[in-house]
């Protein structure tokens, strides 16, 4: 028996999922590898306006620079470096929410939203995802979803769940909005302009895809809840369902909701609805909301009455505790620059293009969305990816028989489908940072629920095709 026992024991710790640095590590040395064997090419691109787009049937060959050992290496600090606003952004939001936790403030009001829908916490898990989907139809938080995960965290722990469905709750739900959006500038409308489309057109079809979606995801959500709360053991997260402030949290979950729990949210929530709409009416960026988060930790520490030291101890202490989760966006970014600086990326999209012209109509349409899935993997950014591959997929729609609709919806469900898995997400790692999830439990959570989708987008632009679908319906 001991010897079974011990044998079973080395098994386990032989099937053990390597950390995700080691994971990103190796996807930047497989990508590295890939400058040596890959041609290096590029498209030519013109600015129209304010935006840059890739000629199409413009790619040529370029003198090949694969990735040396210093560049290798040199990739990983360039990447924190370009990322280092998303990454201070994470740490200043960590110490924020510390500082607002340290009130009791959030604890408390969860607390009383859930005692008042006692026994139908789904009925506020649904309202909560509805109302977040509406901030992501409009693409109004599309970054700023990061400020809710700590929120959706301390709600899943008041309803003894885990982490996991605490960055879901938030995340998702924001990002189905988002993703099947019919009004967003920075996907939908710009992928429409590029494929010279009437803007808003194809909106009932749109409508409908959105409900759709958004009636999927969270079913699937309360079905993991569900099972969870059913038995703790099926949490994915393992043993630990929560970061380390989960003990912090349960001293204050009984706190009652006070006149100065409701000014501290007040005074929060107003101070990020200044964001959003500095974001969309002024062009504000992720430091404005980190600058914006600075000011919610002294505001909170002054209505409060909290000495500056407890403040500052507060606010490190938070921060401190995202640090790896933090500088794991920089990894990633790193992936993206080896490519770009291998010159290998846009021979990656030529090739997709070609692999996508023998197939014609619905295959065709079905083609295009598993292609462009691959490169959403290495490009997370929604309106990136339209510049670079609409240009190249409204011909080759017109060439396919495919209606330019089906072109842009194929770019846009599979764009942000992936951003919900891909490593390339500084948004996602942000969030996953934040809520204390490890990339690779999330990539488990969201298997299941990404093969719903990819069904479901199948069906879609099959009936587009067939339909049809054109700028009027």
């Amino acid at each position: 028996m001991s010897k079974n026992k011990a044998s079973s024991l080395k098994n386990k710790k032989r099937f053990n999922m390597p950390d995700a640095y080691i994971i990103m590590l190796g996807i930047m040395l497989l990508v590295a590898i890939a400058t040596y064997i890959l041609p290096a090419g590029s498209f030519d691109r013109e600015k129209n306006g304010d935006m840059t787009t890739v000629v199409p049937n413009s790619y040529h060959a370029v003198e090949s620079n694969p990735t040396g050992i210093m560049d290798f290496f040199l990739s990983i600090p360039d990447g924190l470096v370009e990322t280092a606003g998303m990454i201070f952004l994470v740490l200043i939001i960590g110490g924020t929410f510390a500082v607002i936790e340290k009130t009791g403030a959030i604890n408390a009001s969860i607390m009383r939203a859930v005692n008042k829908t006692k026994n139908r916490e789904y009925l506020l898990i649904i309202f909560v995802g509805v109302l977040l989907s509406i901030g992501g139809l409009t693409g109004a938080i599309a970054n700023a979803v990061i400020a809710f995960i700590p929120i959706g965290i301390i709600l899943a722990r008041a309803l003894d769940i885990d982490a996991i469905a605490g960055v879901a709750m938030i995340k998702l739900t924001a990002y189905v909005g988002f993703n099947t959006s019919f009004m967003s500038p920075f996907t939908v409308l710009l992928a429409q302009e590029v494929a010279d489309l009437p803007l808003y057109s194809g909106i009932v079809f749109r409508i409908i895809i959105y409900v759709v979606i958004l009636a999927v995801t969270l079913a699937y959500i309360c079905l993991y809840i569900k099972r969870v709360k059913s038995d703790p053991t099926k949490s994915l997260m393992g043993a630990t369902r929560f970061p380390e402030t989960d003990v912090e949290v349960k001293e204050n979950v009984r706190l009652e909701f006070t006149g100065k729990h409701k000014l501290i949210l007040s005074f929060v929530v107003v101070a990020i609805v200044i964001y959003i709409l500095g974001a969309l009416k002024l062009g504000w960026s992720l430091n404005h909301m980190a600058a914006i988060f600075l000011i919610i930790s002294a505001g909170t520490g002054i209505i409060a009455k909290m000495s500056p030291d407890d403040v500052v101890k507060e606010f490190m202490g938070g921060a401190r505790k995202l640090v790896y989760g933090a500088l794991i966006i920089g990894f990633a970014r790193a992936i993206v620059l080896v490519m770009q600086n291998g010159k290998i990326l846009d021979t990656i999209v030529h090739w997709l293009a070609i692999a996508m012209e023998p197939f014609s109509s619905v295959f065709g349409a079905i083609a295009m969305f598993f292609g462009n899935s691959l490169f959403a993997l290495l490009v997370s950014s929604g309106s990136g990816n339209a510049v670079v591959m609409m240009p190249i997929l409204t011909p080759l729609s017109d060439l396919m028989e495919i209606p330019r609709q089906v072109a842009v919806t194929a770019y846009q469900l599979s764009d942000g489908f992936m951003n919900s898995i891909t490593p390339a997400s500084g948004v996602l790692l942000a969030c996953l940072a934040i809520g204390g999830v490890p990339w690779t439990k999330w990539v488990k959570f969201m298997l299941p629920l990404i093969g719903i989708w990819y069904a479901i987008s199948i069906i879609i632009l099959t009936i587009g095709v067939m339909i049809g679908w054109g700028p009027n319906y």
